[in-house]
């Protein structure tokens, strides 16, 4: 194949971090939630009594936030085609991996954080990840370099990114490997600048939505919004951009309208890729 080349991508949304990335015809899956009803609360205490607020400068713990889903997935789990592997950025939030789509690690290849796979066991498809760790593995008949890339989403403390390699994609006139870049929940920081010094990104999928939590001492950001997206595509070279996680949660501040006013001016518009749930997208670069 030839060193210039590029995968073929194919995006299906299926609701918040939730989609299926069809690359050179496997198929990985981002961050199963399936058991969503439009309209139902979450009550996240569960999750609340697990961390150490005060670590985080607070005098007094705050209640746990109840969390609304907007809009179910626009499919189900058994509508799915066969996945080789899951992308699985935390396991600890609702949001991100629910009852319903634990039911698809049982028996597949899961990558995720370090204390995920301590969670998970005694699955032994899945892998932990530490930042800028990578590890390779046959998925679809194909051997991937798959590598952890730091994240900050308050306030839990272990979340990763993924970048997505295997050498039919070939290398980039510019000496570097082509690769697929997945960011998980994180706000901008400026470690992941590093992404573009190593890899050229040729499709960046990022979860946006700006998702905002009030606190005591103020309204705390734990997802990028639509500046820190355009910020972290160029900064690392993104070839084309899909933003995904803004619709489904009312904790989400940012929606498409937002988004679109935002890559309109800062003149990236271009590079965006948008996506209709449930509908295959491919992605032009």
């Amino acid at each position: 194949m030839a060193a210039t080349s590029k995968p073929t991508v194919t995006i299906t949304h299926i609701t918040t971090a939730t989609a299926i990335l069809n690359i050179d015809g496997v198929n990985f899956l981002t961050d199963p939630f399936f058991g969503a009803i439009e309209g139902t609360e979450y009550d996240s205490t569960a999750v609340w009594e697990q961390v150490d607020l005060k670590r985080f400068g607070f005098d007094r713990i705050p209640p746990p936030p109840h969390l609304i889903n907007k809009q179910g997935p626009a499919l189900q789990l058994n509508e799915l085609p066969p996945i080789d592997a899951v992308l699985l950025s935390h396991e600890d939030h609702l949001d991100n991996l629910d009852p319903e789509g634990r039911k698809l690690l049982d028996g597949r290849k899961v990558f995720t954080t370090m204390d995920g796979a301590n969670n998970l066991r005694p699955r032994p498809g899945v892998v932990g990840l530490r930042p800028w760790e990578t590890v390779t593995s046959c998925i679809g008949g194909k051997m991937y370099r798959i590598t952890g890339t730091p994240c900050k989403h308050f306030p839990i403390g272990e979340v990763t990114g993924f970048i997505l390699e295997t050498d039919s994609f070939g290398v980039d006139p510019s000496g570097k490997p082509n690769a697929i870049y997945f960011s998980g929940d994180t706000v901008y920081i400026d470690e992941l600048r590093e992404i573009g010094k190593k890899w050229h990104i040729t499709v960046a999928i990022f979860n946006l939505g700006n998702a905002t939590f009030e606190f005591p001492t103020g309204p705390v950001q734990i997802t990028m919004d639509g500046k820190q997206a355009v910020q972290l595509a160029r900064d690392i070279g993104a070839d084309a951009m899909v933003p995904i996680h803004f619709e489904s949660w009312e904790h989400f501040k940012e929606g498409r309208e937002e988004l679109l006013e935002v890559f309109t001016q800062e003149g990236f518009l271009d590079k965006v890729c948008w996506t209709v749930p449930g509908v295959p997208k491919e992605v032009v670069f």
